[in-house]
């Protein structure tokens, strides 16, 4: 999808044809929005194929499970995969009141930007401007309501994705995803000194992909190097969250479109996500 193939009527795109920046009234809408979230948490890596959106999602449908009132905000603009993960490939959003109503699924509220394209494989070819758009579009037009938590999923890295939420949002938390290996702890310091720099709070470190979890008797086999997640949580002085085991069951969820924790609750991976939650929320 091009800069010139916006369809969604976002107030980026009407604002460019009025001749006018209306940021002002944006600036004022995402302020009322965010006033009625209690809590932001900003999922990021600094690395791709750490799992980040398997976590954002089980993260947030694990907080929906213990009786919180839970958006999911999907801002991976050209890798959108939370839909999948959620058999929304095919959603389409309704409106009322000039506002986005998002998707519910798995007992939360969803936006992506997969939603707004006209079909599953177009691209999203946007700009630094473009996405700054979508992603005011994304927090000051969408119907949220009153939630407790509104769970963003970011891209990995420290591009615009990220540097716009995190600038739009002062008060959101960052949960920081990593692999074991070294090769993803040292990604990752870039993601905790790009939260130092914005001043953004950092609630903690998950290591996913921590050991392959069995599926018949439960036991725990370190595929990989086992501990990086901890450790750069203790040297850069965070707190360490957890560790999820890698279960196959996660990839045929997600490709299914089942929610992993709601179907494979009792599982040892299940579990680890509902504990991760248990601290965020003590947090």
């Amino acid at each position: 999808m091009s800069e010139s193939e916006c369809t969604h009527n976002c107030s980026t795109c009407a604002s460019k044809k009025n001749g006018s920046c209306g940021q002002d009234a944006t600036t004022k809408a995402i302020s009322e929005q965010l006033a009625k979230i209690k809590h932001k948490i900003v999922v990021l890596s600094g690395k791709g194929g750490v799992g980040k959106s398997t976590c954002a999602v089980n993260l947030a449908i694990s907080l929906a499970m213990e009786g919180h009132k839970v958006g999911l905000l999907d801002v991976d603009l050209h890798g959108p995969s939370v839909p999948t993960m959620l058999k929304l490939q095919n959603a389409v959003p309704e409106t009322e009141d000039d506002k986005i109503i998002p998707i519910h699924a798995a007992g939360i509220s969803v936006i992506s930007v997969a939603f707004f394209l006209h079909s599953n494989d177009d691209p999203v070819i946007w700009r630094g401007p473009m996405k700054q758009g979508a992603i005011q579009q994304f927090i000051a037009d969408v119907k949220w309501g009153e939630l407790d938590y509104l769970v963003i999923d970011c891209p990995p890295g420290t591009g615009d994705e990220p540097l716009g939420v995190c600038q739009m949002i002062p008060d959101a938390e960052a949960v920081i995803v990593t692999t074991p290996q070294e090769v993803a702890a040292s990604d990752v310091r870039r993601s905790v000194n790009f939260c130092r720099q914005l001043n953004l709070s950092i609630l903690g470190v998950i290591e996913n992909m921590s050991g392959f979890a069995c599926p018949h008797c439960g036991e725990i086999t370190y595929i990989f190097k086992q501990g990086g997640g901890e450790k750069l949580a203790e040297q850069m002085n965070l707190n360490f969250l957890g560790k999820i085991p890698i279960d196959p069951g996660i990839g045929d969820c997600s490709d299914a479109g089942t929610p992993f924790v709601h179907f494979r609750g009792k599982t040892a991976t299940a579990i680890a996500f509902q504990d991760i939650v248990s601290k965020i929320a003590g947090e």
